[in-house]
Order: structure tokens, then sequence, then C-alpha cells
């Protein structure tokens, strides 16, 4: 007996709105990658360019140029993880699977952490003086850190930082809404009941058996 087919669940409007924030922030995290690679070729003529004046050598302006070299690579890994993460989170969800939904939030509870503590570290930086104690070589190096960026990038890592707390956010409490929630469930099957049997003049006749003849 055959049954007609199941109509498909139609997805909400704002699953799709989650689906396009996940993808443009997948998109921020890559163009953030790619600017990082832009900008480590100068670190160290731009350090070097600051440093002049400064009472610090040109072997200590070298290791600070390192140690920033070395601070943007690894946001470049981590932005290029992130942006290819939520690339992925994007399609799944789009496609509605359960675990793509239930991974959005785990990776929007760390990004959400981690942007915070981005955003504390870059206020902290700007506000709070480094006290190295009586070694102010050390001290006007690390003030001269900053110099090393363009003057676009800590804008565009704050910016960055403050849109991925907020995506992640409203991403999260997007998935969260009964409409989509309904449209990650699975259709139940329908139940089959075995067929009636056939009655009418169509229906086999059942004759009863013939006697066995005399002995």
């Amino acid at each position: 007996m055959s049954y007609p087919a199941q109509a498909p669940v139609r997805r909400p409007r704002v699953l799709w709105l989650a689906v396009a924030l996940l993808a443009v922030m997948a998109i921020g995290a890559l163009g953030y990658a790619l600017a990082g690679l832009l900008i480590f070729g100068g670190v160290g003529d731009r350090l070097r360019e600051a440093a002049v004046g400064a009472q610090v050598s040109a072997s200590e302006v070298d290791m600070m140029a390192t140690l920033v070299r070395t601070s943007i690579l690894v946001s470049v890994m981590v932005s290029g993880l992130a942006g290819l993460l939520l690339a992925g989170l994007a399609l799944g969800v789009a496609a509605g699977r359960q675990g793509a939904r239930v991974g959005t939030w785990v990776v929007a509870g760390f990004g959400m952490l981690f942007g915070c503590c981005g955003l504390v570290v870059q206020l902290l930086q700007r506000v709070t003086p480094i006290d190295l104690g009586n070694d102010q070589a050390t001290a006007e190096l690390f003030g001269l850190t900053g110099d090393a960026y363009p003057s676009w990038w800590i804008p565009l890592t704050v910016t960055l930082s403050v849109g991925q707390v907020l995506g992640y956010l409203v991403v999260a409490i997007l998935l969260a809404l009964p409409s989509v929630g309904a449209s990650f469930r699975r259709p139940v099957p329908p139940v089959r009941t075995p067929a009636p049997p056939p009655t009418g003049p169509s229906a086999p006749h059942h004759y009863p058996p013939y006697p066995d003849p005399p002995r």
C-alpha cells in the first residue's frame, strides 16, 4: 500500500537570517586572516622606524618584531580556522542538521568568551601603563609595539571583536527560537497498517475440501 510523500519542512526566515549571519562572520574571519598576512612582512620596518631615537638596541627591536610576528601568525591561524568552521556550520544549519545547530551554540559560547577577553586586553593595553621597574628601555620598547601595526589594524581588531560577540549572541538566540527548533525535528513516519482482505466479486472463493473417497 502506497502513501503520499510528505511535504518538505519549511525553514523559517529567522533560520535563514542565522545562516546569513554565520556566513558574514565566516567572511569576516577569513578577511581578518588575510589582512594579517598582508601586514606581516612590514612589522620589522615599522617597528624600526618607531624606535628611532629610543634607548633600545637593534637586537631588542628585532626580538620584539619577532614577538609581534608570532602573535600575528597565531591570529591568522585562529581566524582562518574560525572562518572555515563558521562556513561549515552555516551549511549544516541551512541543511537542517541538528548537530550543526548544537555545534553552533558551542562555538558561539567560546566565541563570545574569546571576543570579550580580546576586548578587555585591548582596553587594558590602552589605559594601563606598562611598569617594568627600572628597566625603562624594555618598557619603552613595549610601548612601541602598537607602532608595529598599520594605523587601521587596531580599530579593525576592535570592530571585529565587537561584531564577533554580538554576532554569536544573535545567532545563538535565533537558533533557540521555537519556530527554528521545530524545523530541526525529524518528521514522524506514518504508521503502516495492514491492508484489509479483499471483498466482493473479485475476492477469491474458498471451497470446502473434497471428502475422502470411501474405502
